[in-house]
This record gives C-alpha cells, sequence and structure tokens, in this order.
C-alpha cells in the first residue's frame, strides 16, 4: 500500500478510538450535573453515591479522549500537510477556538469538580460540574463545525489554492453544521443514556445494587424515551441536507444506481450486496416508493444516481451502505425497546421484565457502534474528497512522506493503544462491575467545615454519636 492509503487507515483507526471517548463524556457530563442537582434537591445519600461513581467512569473516559485526540492532531501535519497548508487558514482558527473556549472551560473546573468536593462550597461545585457539561458541548460545537465546512465549505475564497476565510459567520455556521450538531449531541446523549440503563439492568439482574439501579434505569428510559426520537427527526433532517449538498452520498447510502422509470419513485433497499463493478446491486431486496418517501416525503421523488457521475467522482458504495444499515438498524432496535420499557413501566413490570432488562444489556454498547458506523458514512460517503467538491484526499496527502514511515508509526499507535486504551477498557470494566458504593457522609457546613482536618470514616461518625 502506498503512504496515502496507509495516511487513510492510520487516520481512520486512531479517529475511531477518539470519537468514542469525547462522545461518551459529553453524554455523562450532563448526567453528572443532572445527579448532583437531584443530590442538592433532595439530600438523598444514593444520588450522592451515584455522582461519585460516574464521576471515576467520567474522569478516565476524558483522560483517553483527550491522549487520542493529542495523536490526531499531529497527524495533520505529518500526514496531511498539504491540507494543512491550503486549508489551515480556516481549519486552524476553528480548533484554536475549540482550545480557547471548550478545553480551558474544561481545565478551569475540572479538576474543582473531580478533587473539590468538601473544599469548596456545594454551589461553586455544582457550578464547576455544570462548566464542565457546558465545555463538552461548546467543544463539539468547534469540532463539528471544523468538520462540516469540510463537507459544505462555505465563506471561503481561494487564493492561489489556499483557502481565504471571507465570512467567519458563513464558514462556523456552514449549511450542513446545524443538522450535524444536532445529529452529534444527540448521538452522544443517546450513547451515555444506554450505558447508564444497561449498566443499570446488569445490576438489577444480578440483584445488587437494587436503589440505584433502578433510579438510573427510571432516567435512562425517560431520556431516551426524549432523545431517540429526536434523534429520528434530526437523522430525518440531516439527511435531506444531505440529498441537497452530497447527492451522492446519499446515493451510495441508499444503493441507488440509476433513474427509475418516471411515476415508480426511489425503492426503499432493505438488503443488497452492491456490485460496482457492474454498477448494480445483488440479491437485493427493495419495498418500492418507500425510499421516495423517506428521502424526499413524496411517493414519486427521484434523487440523484450513483452513474449520474463518473464512477471516479463516486464513494466506495459499500462501507457507506452497509455503515448506514447498521446504524439505522440499532436506532430502530433502540426506539423498540424504549417502547417496550414505557408498556412494562406502565404495567409496574419495568424492573422485573427479563426481556426489557435483557434488552437493555443487550444494547449497553449500540450508542458506541451507531456513533461509528454514522462517522464511517459521513466521512466515507464525501469521498474521493476531504473538502467537498474542491480537495481531493489524494491531493492532500504530504507529498514526501514515505509509505514507510506511515506503517511504522501506524504500528507504533496499534501497539501503545492496544496497552494504553486496553487497560482503561479494564479498568472501566471493573469500576462498572463494583459499581456505586455508599460514601462518607458530607461535612458539615453548618459548622463550618469544609476541609476537614481529619478523614471522614464510618468509625469516627459513630465514636461521635456514641459520645453525644
Amino acid at each position: 500500500m502506498d503512504a496515502l492509503m496507509l495516511s487513510r487507515i492510520q487516520f481512520g483507526f486512531v479517529i475511531s478510538f477518539h470519537i468514542l471517548f469525547p462522545a461518551f463524556t459529553i453524554g455523562l457530563a450532563s448526567w453528572l450535573a443532572f445527579l448532583e442537582w437531584r443530590w442538592l434537591r433532595t439530600r438523598d445519600s444514593v444520588w450522592r453515591d451515584l455522582f461519585f461513581f460516574w464521576t471515576k467512569i467520567f474522569a478516565v473516559s476524558f483522560g483517553m479522549g483527550v491522549v487520542s485526540g493529542i495523536v490526531m492532531s499531529f497527524q495533520f501535519g505529518t500526514n496531511w500537510a498539504t491540507l494543512s497548508e491550503q486549508a489551515g487558514n480556516i481549519l486552524g482558527p476553528l480548533l484554536s477556538y475549540e482550545v480557547l473556549t471548550a478545553f480551558f472551560l474544561e481545565a478551569t473546573f475540572l479538576g474543582v469538580m473531580l478533587f473539590g468536593w468538601s473544599r469548596v462550597s456545594e454551589k461553586l461545585h455544582f457550578l464547576a460540574t455544570c462548566m464542565v457539561a457546558l465545555g463538552t458541548l461548546i467543544s463539539t460545537f468547534w469540532i463539528i463545525s471544523a468538520n462540516s465546512w469540510m463537507q459544505t465549505p462555505a465563506g471561503y475564497t481561494l487564493v492561489n489554492g489556499v483557502f481565504e476565510p471571507a465570512s467567519w459567520w458563513d464558514i462556523v455556521f456552514n449549511p450542513s453544521f446545524p443538522y450535524r450538531l444536532a445529529h452529534m449531541v444527540l448521538a452522544a446523549f443517546i450513547t451515555t443514556c444506554f450505558v447508564i440503563g444497561g449498566v443499570s439492568a446488569a445490576y438489577l439482574r444480578r440483584g445488587e445494587h437494587v436503589d440505584a439501579a433502578k433510579r438510573m434505569l427510571k432516567a435512562a428510559v425517560i431520556f431516551a424515551a426524549i432523545t431517540v426520537p429526536l434523534q429520528i427527526l434530526a437523522g430525518d433532517q440531516h439527511g435531506l441536507n444531505a440529498l441537497e449538498h452530497q447527492p451522492i452520498k446519499v446515493a451510495a447510502m441508499e444503493g441507488h444506481w440509476q433513474h427509475e422509470p418516471k411515476g415508480e419513485g426511489v425503492p426503499l433497499v432493505l438488503f443488497a450486496v452492491p456490485n460496482e463493478t457492474a454498477e448494480r446491486n445483488d440479491y437485493e431486496i427493495a419495498i418500492p416508493r418507500v425510499g421516495s418517501l423517506i428521502l424526499t416525503h413524496s411517493m414519486d421523488g427521484e434523487i440523484t444516481p450513483l452513474k449520474a457521475v463518473p464512477a471516479s467522482e463516486r464513494p466506495p458504495v459499500k462501507p457507506v451502505f452497509y455503515a448506514f444499515r447498521v446504524m439505522v438498524g440499532l436506532g430502530v432496535a433502540m426506539l423498540l425497546l424504549v417502547l417496550a420499557s414505557l408498556w412494562a413501566w406502565r404495567r409496574g413490570k419495568l424492573y422485573e421484565s427479563k426481556w426489557v432488562l435483557n434488552g437493555w444489556r443487550a444494547l449497553t454498547l449500540s450508542g458506541f457502534v451507531a456513533i461509528l458506523a454514522g462517522w464511517y458514512v459521513v466521512e466515507i460517503g464525501r469521498q474521493p474528497y476531504v473538502i467537498y467538491g474542491l480537495l481531493r484526499t489524494a491531493d492532500a496527502v504530504s507529498p514526501t512522506i514515505a509509505a514507510a514511515s506511515v506503517m511504522t508509526s501506524l504500528i507504533v499507535y496499534a501497539l501503545v493503544y492496544a496497552i494504553v486504551f486496553g487497560s482503561g477498557v479494564w479498568y472501566l470494566r471493573k469500576l462498572l462491575l463494583k459499581g456505586p458504593q455508599a460514601h462518607e457522609p458530607p461535612p458539615r457546613r453548618d459548622a463550618g467545615e469544609k476541609t476537614p482536618a481529619r478523614p471522614l470514616s464510618a468509625a469516627g461518625d459513630a465514636i461521635e454519636e456514641n459520645a453525644q
């Protein structure tokens, strides 16, 4: 393989790891804010114990996300120098804004959230947790803006082959940005939601941490009942936007090769084996007209087929076609599980139904798989361009980089990631198996105690109670 293919594999490998952890922490930070709010409102120690438990999960996931992100950013200079040279005037500031706003905000308040309990006031600690949650959302804003600009570039001028900013408003709020931002944030929330629901279902099936598990599962069902339908709506709007600005990507998603006879509409292809050599689908199973209804909201609507452009202008069809079906299939499974959970809840059997609990356990990691599948659709679907319609991926790679160098770094990345992330996932699994534990009572602030001179312990509290 040449340097181009190896660079694409390397970037895909690194970003596949990186996207999982930030997506998880986006939802997890908001979940922590909810837990702390419930603790402050009710003073129920179960909410506090859940906050401490999920804070540990957040800290490990956040750390792994930062590590993988640093590695990914270096590749812009080493493997994609031409992209950096031609688009750096636009992409550089967007990524810098993410650091100056989101990362600095998170760095400022993360330490307070992780280590400030009993050392700062309750209001300040809750503010820190909310600021960390806000920071993850601001980070998402800038990263999705930069990536969306590469999908639907706007607000630029070309000067001697270099992209220069003409309107930062048009650059940041490019045509696909609002739809992709909503889709990504909801995907992150849903991913966290199903992890929480799956973990709580596992505890209930084992009869462990029952009180905490019931609260987590109830919250997961409520939140999923809100976000999953919203995600379906956001996905529909995103699809309409993609059909307008990237019609060949949509054609690859649908496996649509040629125009249908007039008036017959576009079929919905449930399954097929795209044959790119013969430019057709083999073993196709399709429902007539339904594709038009979904894609154009009309029974006889038409979309641009793959054959409308030369083969050199098409993305690889198979990975886009199958990844899209994985994403949609998991979304349908999530929706069905939410409906089943609501029905069991109404009957008073949410916490006892084996089918429902096993469903949540089975879909615990479904959000991660759906995010990866969706990201593959977006990134592979815009090929052969890295900046859609303007800069080809083959022209964006560093011109002097050797294939041997890329292969060496790819092997090193794979080994280091296997160790670092393997250890991180092992530790996360250990924390999840242990579950939330009862913690010591908080300091008595009415006595002015914020940073106790002695450690608070159950034994010490018992001695004090006996003395009184």
